[in-house]
């Protein structure tokens, strides 16, 4: 972290304004001048990492099908929004030369080879030194930490989980860098303690630049927006 201003993340792309987790959404959020992309990582029935977020294919694709219990020629065909298909994270690494924030989204303890897939794919591409690591699942971020101690982790957490999760008590053994809260937890007394421990802080999903700037005010150190222009408007 060595910009003068918060890192501007986009959430799903510039998915305000394009099909979120689409290469149409993350090309839109370079444009605007987003520091970096947030996108989600699953692995699918044949084992390919897909970009998506939801467990299902419906909301975004109007498939009916789990993303695990398809096959990726089955998801590669589907319409993700305005003619655009569910990417690939290695497409999307290949092209989209930012920051990118991958979170590994599994709630399960197995997680079915992701986190090593996630992994396998940074280093093929050479991408280790612009990939961060996120996750809500802490069993998830403990294999990144063992697969690849050298990439950034951010623990995420909301304000609807248990105590001890959205309390980011498990941060320390995870050797994480970064937490993730949900912007109404970011209370200035608790961003400063974060900030006193060494950890930057990124809220999430945060579309209000004035918002953003009492986060900020507090020691945030990144907004995730489905609206990047906006934020890079207030900072330029």
């Amino acid at each position: 972290m060595t910009l003068a201003r918060p890192l501007i993340w986009g959430h799903r792309g510039a998915s305000f304004a394009a099909p979120e987790n689409t290469l149409a959404a993350f090309r839109l959020a370079r444009e605007m001048g987003a520091d970096g992309v947030e996108l989600d990582a699953q692995r699918c029935a044949s084992g390919e990492i897909v970009v998506i977020h939801d467990d299902s294919l419906a909301r975004t694709t109007g498939f009916a099908g789990l993303v695990t219990e398809t096959p990726y020629p089955v998801i590669r065909a589907l319409d993700a929004g305005r003619g655009e298909r569910v990417p690939l994270l290695s497409e999307v690494l290949e092209e989209l030369p930012l920051r990118i924030n991958v979170e590994l989204k599994c709630d399960r303890a197995d997680d079915r080879g992701l986190t090593a897939g996630v992994v396998k794919l940074v280093r093929a591409a050479g991408a280790a030194d612009r990939v961060l690591l996120s996750s809500f699942n802490p069993l998830c971020l403990l294999r990144a930490r063992l697969l690849a101690a050298e990439t950034p982790r951010a623990l995420l957490f909301e304000s609807e989980q248990e105590w001890w999760l959205r309390s980011a008590l498990a941060a320390p053994v995870l050797a994480a860098g970064a937490l993730h809260p949900e912007h109404v937890l970011a209370t200035p007394d608790r961003v400063r303690r974060w900030r006193r421990r060494g950890y930057l802080v990124a809220c999430w999903t945060v579309d209000d630049p004035d918002t953003a700037s009492g986060l900020v005010d507090s020691g945030v150190t990144g907004i995730i927006t489905n609206r990047p222009d906006r934020m890079r408007a207030r900072w330029p």
